[in-house]
C-alpha cells in the first residue's frame, strides 16, 4: 500500500506551544523506516503547509482563538488529504495540535461525499473536543474539532472546503475520554456521539472494547478514520503531549487497539497529533506514536 505522509505543524490551537515540532520528531522517531518494514511505500507531500509564527499573528477573537490563521491552514490540508483520497493512497496526517482535524475531516467529507460513500471516525482522545465558541472555557480550537466537523461552531470552520456538514455524529465514536466540560457533554448527548470513558474500558476490557466498536462501524460505514491524540496514552508513558492527564491507556492496550482496527479492513486514512518534543523524555512519546502507526498499518509482532 502507498501511504503519503502530510503534516501540518500547526500549534495556534491550544495553549501549550511546542505541538509544531511533533511531525518532525515523529520522523525522527523512525517513521519512515517502520513503514517500509512491512511493505508500505512512504511518500511525502511537499512542499509542506507553510504556517506563520504564532508570536506574530492576532489572536483575533477570544471565544476561537486564532480561527483565521487556523482555518487558511486547514483548507490547505483539506485540499492534500481529498487528493491523497482521490489518488488512492493512505492519508496519514501529522499534527500539531488537534485543531488540524478540521482540514483532515473536511477533506475526508468531501472525497466521500462526492463518491456517496459512508465513512465514520474513531476520535480516540482523553478530551471531548466538541466545544464551541459558546460553550468554551478556553476559546482554543483544538477543544472544538470534533464539534465542527459535526456541524457545530464558527461557519468560517463548520463551511471549509464546502458548505455541509463533513461528519455524522451517529459515525462517530470517542474512545479513552476522562475530561469533559459540563456543556460540552450535553452538546455531545444531543448530537449522538457514542462514547466510551476510560471507566467503560476499564468494566469492558479493551479487547471487548475494542470489538464492540469495530462491530459498530462494520454496520454502518464503508470507510474508517482513526484520529488519535496522543495524550489519551497514560502520561508515564507519553510525557511529551499537550495537556497529559493521568489514567490513560497503557502501552499494550493503545497496542491492541491499533492491531484490531488494522485487522478490521475499514482504516483508510489516520491521524496522530499532540505530540510535543518540549515536554518529551528521550523522544518516546514520539517512538510510541511510530509503533502506533506500524500497528494500524498491519504491523504485528509475530
Amino acid at each position: 500500500m502507498k501511504v503519503r505522509v502530510i503534516e501540518l505543524p500547526l500549534d495556534f490551537g491550544a495553549n501549550r506551544r511546542g505541538s509544531d515540532m511533533g511531525p518532525s520528531a515523529i520522523r525522527l522517531a523512525g517513521l519512515k523506516d517502520a513503514l517500509a518494514g512491512i511493505g508500505h511505500g512512504c511518500e511525502e507531500s511537499f512542499p509542506g503547509i507553510p504556517v506563520p509564527a504564532q508570536e506574530f499573528v492576532d489572536e483575533g477573537d477570544g471565544s476561537a482563538k486564532f480561527l483565521d490563521p487556523i482555518a487558511k491552514a486547514c483548507g490547505e490540508l483539506a485540499n492534500r488529504v481529498e487528493a491523497a483520497i482521490d489518488d488512492g493512497v493512505f492519508p496519514l496526517i501529522l499534527g500539531g495540535d488537534h485543531s488540524i482535524a478540521i482540514g483532515s475531516l473536511s477533506g475526508l467529507g468531501a472525497a466521500y461525499k462526492k463518491r456517496e460513500q459512508s465513512w465514520g471516525v474513531l476520535w480516540v482522545d482523553a478530551h471531548g473536543d466538541f466545544n464551541t465558541p459558546q460553550t468554551t472555557p478556553s476559546g482554543n480550537i483544538h477543544g472544538m474539532s470534533l464539534a465542527i466537523a459535526c456541524g457545530y461552531g464558527r461557519k468560517e470552520l463548520t463551511g471549509l472546503h464546502g458548505d455541509f456538514r463533513k461528519l455524522d455524529p451517529g459515525n462517530t465514536v470517542l474512545l479513552g475520554t476522562r475530561s469533559l466540560d459540563r456543556l460540552e457533554k450535553d452538546l455531545m448527548r444531543e448530537a449522538g456521539i457514542l462514547v466510551f470513558t476510560m471507566t467503560d474500558v476499564d468494566r469492558l476490557g479493551i479487547a471487548e472494547t475494542t470489538k464492540r466498536i469495530i462491530g459498530f462501524f462494520e454496520e454502518r460505514v464503508e470507510a474508517l478514520h482513526v484520529s488519535v491524540d496522543m495524550d489519551a496514552m497514560d502520561p508515564m508513558i507519553a510525557p511529551g503531549v499537550g495537556i497529559p492527564l493521568t489514567g490513560g491507556f497503557s502501552y499494550r492496550e493503545v497496542l491492541l487497539l491499533a492491531e484490531e482496527l488494522g485487522a478490521s479492513k475499514l482504516l483508510r486514512s489516520a491521524e496522530i497529533v499532540e505530540v510535543n518534543p518540549v515536554l518529551d523524555v528521550r523522544n518516546q512519546t514520539a517512538a510510541m506514536a511510530v509503533e502506533i502507526i506500524r500497528r494500524l498499518l498491519g504491523g504485528t509482532i509475530f
